[in-house]
């Protein structure tokens, strides 16, 4: 730095490197102020100071560089030659924003003591053993020349190992020998952790060759086992004895004989050797061959189901034709090929409370077989139904399998319950999953997952449950023979109460049934005054509340002897009644409110359809939160009105306005083709002055032309009129023959009357 003529230079921070002396790099000058700098530099003969920048501060010590040529190419850029360290003194910013510092340079030493030369040469040989282990000799042969001590420093500047702060305290160094001595203790520092990670991969290393080496000797052992006859008592020979003593079909026995030859080849210690037991020990675990023989006595199970059920005739006789139809092939010899394939998968669609799930373990009870119960509600994951990969830590078989382990028998009755709660997401469709397992032509060869062999599910009766079916995706539907529970009446109720649920809670609650007793008549005033449900859940919650109540009065010896519940005493004991049949009277007393019969996932419903007209431009409101189904029926009755109005005696300037059709229970979605002719009707009601018959109810659709068309659902409707305390229906003309589901009983108490148009429905209707 002779040619050096002034000690005030412009700045050039370096916030991500350094720059140390004999250093020739180039720069990218990306930013104004690295511009300025380098434009600065024409007036101190290309001269300028690079400054470390460490945590957004100057380093005091910094490098006086030269800059040696400017390139445009790609973006400009410089090259620049580092001359020797330089003291950074004051600092001033000039008139075009450049940094300008008094640079004082350091003048480093050309001779060095024996003792400097010493720390140089014990630093070479730490470099030279760093370089020699990571394998570089083409930077080693270049470092390990350099004579000049304070030079073998600087060339730190490359090494990986050390960071920016570590270089920015070698360039501050000013002294050689301060300078060597830090270096030295960062890379024996260095060496040392290099030593030791080096030391634990040999002895890794020597691990892995003695495992393999005992791996090889016991090999040999159980060779030399086999040939004596003594690897009974080895794992591999316990599952060898269990193969040859269980009944397997020749694909499995042969899954199991690979899966075995595998372990025989494992180390204990190896993961995968407890994950092929455990892989062993759940085929095992299937039980191959056991089953159970059916009982195709058709009276008892007709007299099992009759003991355990009230009421639903369909489904008990749905079961009887199932066991006729085994017991004539049992009785006749038919072939294996012709039994694949007949057998059949009942589901019951009905409202929660009516008996789906009991129902299924009576079928079982009745067949004499074992009863497992699947629950896929809220299912979302398909490994659940078909099982997990055994790539996967914690893999397992599927529901299916698992829960013929837990039946103990391969032709249990299986219960699917809630198959309509199924959902899906990223992890698969699990409903996809079950038309494989609920297919009759397909199930003898399903497939889990994580067995990876087949399992024959041809001789498993399947029955499965929903509230409803509309939510099941139809290829699932198309595989299975629907029975529909749609409810009970007052008088089924009744004797369900006191031959099941009256039984059941008095027990629960530690009486004995001496000492209560519940009138015929206060059962029926439970039923008809505090529930209003397709099912018994919510009747069997009441009669728990009641015998609980006894119980609290006998156990505080309040009461003695017998308890005898009169209607008079609900009051006491349930509070006020729950149900109020007077609702239809006071919500169809005035214009405008009709009464609709809808089916929910709770079975049967009334629904008051209420409209209103309002001022303003003509338009359509609906609230309620309605489906795309039931807004098209609530249009199509607006266009009808409008286009008939002369006819139904309705003044045209009522329909200027805007019209407001209202649903209440605004919080329960409702959907369906079923509530056109009561939408209509209440327009109708609403525009004339004339109040809809409080004791009608109504359900069908209508079209523009005004024709009635047919709805599902008849008999859950029904007997929700019924349960309202409606006298007559309406449904349309092509559902009359659904009538005959309906209970004799309630046909007795209802009239019903089946039109072909909305003008019949409306003269039936209105007052």
């Amino acid at each position: 730095m002779s040619d050096l003529t002034t000690t005030s230079l412009p700045v050039l921070p370096l916030r991500s490197g350094i720059v140390f002396p004999h250093m020739v790099i180039t720069v990218s000058i990306e930013t104004d102020a690295a511009r300025r700098a380098l434009a600065a530099t024409e007036a101190t003969a290309g001269h300028l100071v690079l400054i470390p920048m460490i945590d957004g501060e100057y380093a005091s010590v910094g490098t006086i560089a030269e800059v040696q040529e400017v390139s445009d190419r790609n973006g400009r850029s410089a090259i620049i030659n580092g001359l020797g360290r330089a003291r950074i003194g004051s600092g001033r910013p000039s008139a075009d924003d450049v940094l300008w510092v008094d640079a004082e340079p350091v003048t480093e030493p050309e001779q060095f003591s024996a003792a400097t030369l010493s720390l140089a040469n014990e630093l070479r040989a730490v470099l030279q053993e760093i370089l020699d282990q990571r394998g570089i000799r083409g930077i080693a042969d270049r470092v390990l020349a350099t004579d000049n001590p304070g030079h073998l420093v600087d060339l730190l500047v490359y090494s990986p190992d050390l960071d920016l702060a570590r270089k920015a305290q070698l360039l501050e160094t000013i002294d050689v020998d301060n300078r060597l001595e830090l270096a030295l203790g960062w890379m024996n520092e260095i060496l040392a952790g290099m030593t030791l990670r080096q030391k634990v991969r040999d002895e890794a290393a020597e691990r892995i060759d003695k495992n393999q080496r005992d791996f090889v000797l016991r090999q040999q052992m159980e060779a030399i086992r086999k040939e004596l006859g003594e690897d009974e008592g080895t794992v591999v020979g316990e599952y060898r004895k269990r193969l040859e003593e269980t009944d397997l079909p020749s694909s499995v026995a042969e899954a199991i004989d690979r899966e075995l030859d595998r372990l025989e080849r494992l180390s204990e210690q190896s993961p995968e050797h407890s994950w092929i037991r455990t892989w062993l020990d759940t085929a095992f675990e299937l039980p191959w061959g056991e089953t159970t023989d059916d009982n195709l006595e058709l009276e008892r199970a007709r007299a099992v189901l009759d003991e355990d059920h009230t009421g639903l005739d369909d489904v008990k006789e749905r079961v009887i034709e199932h066991l006729a139809v085994r017991k004539l092939r049992s009785e006749r010899g038919e072939s294996e090929a012709t039994e694949r394939g007949a057998g059949t998968i009942l589901l019951l669609v009905g409202p929660p409370g009516v008996g789906k799930t009991s129902l299924g373990e009576s079928v079982a009870r009745a067949l004499g077989r074992k009863f497992v119960r699947v629950a896929l509600g809220g299912l979302r994951d398909e490994a659940e139904i078909r099982g997990h990969r055994r790539t996967y830590v914690g893999a397992r078989p599927g529901r299916i399998a698992r829960a013929l382990i837990e039946a103990g028998s391969m032709n249990p009755v299986f219960l699917l319950d809630e198959m309509d709660k199924v959902g899906a997401d990223w992890r698969g469709d699990p409903s996809s999953a079950l038309l494989e397992v609920l297919d009759p032509e397909q199930n003898h060869t399903f497939r889990d997952n994580y067995l990876e062999f087949d399992l024959d599910l041809s001789d498993v009766m399947f029955v499965a449950t929903a509230n409803i079916a509309e939510t099941i995706p139809a290829p699932l539907l198309d595989r299975t023979e629907m029975i529909r529970l749609d409810g009970y009446t007052h008088n089924e109720k009744a004797a369900i109460a006191a031959t099941h649920l009256l039984p059941r809670v008095v027990a629960r609650a530690g009486l004995r049934p001496d000492e209560i007793e519940v009138t015929e008549d206060a059962l029926l005033e439970v039923i008809n005054d505090y529930t209003r449900e397709a099912g018994v859940r919510n009747l069997e919650r009441l009669l728990g509340k009641l015998v609980r109540k006894v119980a609290t009065r006998i156990a505080s010896g309040e009461e003695t002897g017998t308890a005898r519940i009169e209607p008079t005493d609900l009051r006491e004991l349930l509070g006020k009644p729950t149900v109020h049949h007077s609702e239809a009277d006071e919500r169809t007393a005035v214009p405008g409110v009709a009464t609709g019969l809808a089916v929910t996932g709770g079975g049967g419903d009334v629904l008051f359809v209420e409209a209103s007209t309002l001022p303003g431009e003509p338009g359509l409101t609906l609230t309620g939160q309605l489906g795309d189904v039931m807004k098209e029926s609530a249009e199509i009755a607006v266009s009808y009105v409008r286009g008939h109005a002369e006819e139904l005696g309705i003044d045209p300037q009522e329909l200027a306005g805007k019209i407001h059709l209202h649903v209440p229970a605004g919080a329960i979605p409702k959907d369906g083709p079923s509530a056109g002719i009561t939408m209509t009707t209440a327009l109708v009601s609403l525009l004339t002055g004339r109040t809809v018959r409080a004791d009608v109810g109504m359900t069908g659709e209508v079209t523009l032309q005004g024709r009635v068309l047919p709805i599902g659902g008849v008999k859950q409707k029904v007997l929700a009129a019924h349960r309202a305390g409606l006298k007559e229906v309406i449904i349309p003309s092509r559902n009359e023959d659904d009538l005959d589901d309906v209970p004799e009983i309630v046909r007795g108490q209802m009239a019903f009357h089946t039109p072909e148009d909305i003008d019949t429905v409306l003269e039936l209707a209105l007052t």
